[in-house]
């Protein structure tokens, strides 16, 4: 026979200061386990956002997989051009996008600043861009930049400090903003765009970094990649754009997996948390367990009720984790190395903080009560 299910629910009642530490102790290892599977969430969701599976990115093949220090001639987009006819061109205009693309050194009016990503482009480039939406103010003139919707937070800086007409300074040049925008969760959120010209002219250089073109439908990646091949002189690479983040998914492997080692050293802190705070709370319930077995309750049923308790205290502290990360944590920006992205709480960070949260509950009761169990119903009686 099991004992009644109110049983375990008033226990909890009776020592409400013990049981509002457990609840705390238990709710911070399930928000440390959302934390680092949000940060996990983001980065990959943010990488695979990033990539249009009908761009193909040329770029000099000295440069391995960092764009950054890719270097190729300012004639490369003309040649392709004149060269293939795979790039979408309507009304005239190929949708073909040459592009100046570092990370440099910004600082904002404030005095606030780091190292920003800066992507110099031309008109042509929202026709290959497609997820870049305008969000206010207006497409950067002459000494103007637009700036993307985690600029603030890549560069550690304020929102207010790069509201549009403030001013932000790079490569020697002080630069107005014009306005703000947004790519859905790609890497564009965290750059800073302005005219291609006028980006060569401050860096002294006129070179490009990359060319990115908007295939036409039915046409290959690989006809790109074969004219690559053929001028080799030119010395350049062309890869599918979702091929390329793919790519940097692979690259950040060991990053996404010391977070889930990570999560596996919080629950594993939660657990011994848990068995340290539900042996103190078993400690002073001696004669209690020896009571329960002497008026016929088997212990069978007396761990039942323990590990039910413990599973209540786990799922009200999941469901409190739960609740402050979904309203705090979800779309919080962390800066990163490529960047900048918003911490994810989507149902699977939820289903494995929970399930962490619940087995913090069965494992962290299990243990005290059988060891308790264990005691000789005469001794447990005489227990103060």
């Amino acid at each position: 026979m099991l004992l009644p299910w109110e049983y375990g629910v008033r226990n909890l009642a009776r020592r409400p200061l013990r049981t509002a530490l457990t609840l705390v102790a238990l709710a911070t290892v399930v928000m440390l386990v959302f934390v680092v599977v949000g940060f996990i969430r983001g980065l990959e969701q943010s990488l695979v956002v990033s990539g249009d599976e009908s761009v193909v990115l040329v770029y000099s093949v000295n440069s391995e997989e960092n764009i950054e220090n890719s270097s190729i001639p300012a004639r490369t987009p003309a040649l392709l051009t004149a060269s293939l006819d795979t790039a979408v061109r309507r009304f005239g205009i190929t949708h073909v996008s040459p592009e100046l693309y570092l990370g440099t050194r910004v600082k904002t009016e404030g005095g606030e600043g780091g190292l920003g990503l800066v992507r110099g482009v031309t008109i042509s480039a929202p026709l290959v861009r497609r997820s870049i939406k305008l969000v206010d103010g207006k497409w950067p003139g002459d000494g103007e930049v637009m700036v993307g919707r985690l600029v603030a937070a890549k560069l550690g800086a304020s929102d207010d400090s790069l509201m549009v007409g403030n001013e932000i300074q790079f490569e020697g040049q002080k630069w107005k903003i014009s306005g703000h925008f947004a790519a859905g969760g790609a890497a564009y959120d965290s750059e800073i765009w302005c005219k291609l010209v006028d980006f060569q002219s401050s860096t002294k250089r006129q070179d490009l970094s990359l060319v990115a073109m908007l295939m036409s439908p039915g046409r290959s990646a690989a006809e790109v990649q074969l004219f690559c091949k053929e001028r080799n002189d030119l010395e350049l690479r062309a890869i599918l754009e979702t091929d390329y983040y793919a790519s940097l998914q692979q690259h950040y492997k060991p990053v996404r997996l010391l977070a889930w080692f990570v999560v596996l050293l919080v629950s594993g802190a939660g657990v011994f948390a848990g068995l340290n705070m539900m042996y103190g709370a078993v400690a002073g319930r001696n004669r209690e367990i020896a009571t329960l077995q002497a008026i016929g309750y088997r212990r069978r049923a007396i761990l039942i009720s323990f590990i039910q308790e413990g599973v209540l205290l786990a799922a009200a502290g999941s469901l409190l984790s739960g609740v402050i990360a979904l309203t705090m944590l979800n779309g919080v920006a962390v800066r990163f190395t490529m960047g900048a992205f918003t911490l994810r709480i989507d149902s699977v960070a939820i289903l494995i903080g929970c399930s962490v949260g619940l087995l913090l509950g069965v494992v962290g009761a299990l243990p005290p009560a059988l060891k308790a169990l264990r005691a000789e119903i005469a001794t447990g009686l005489k227990a103060v």
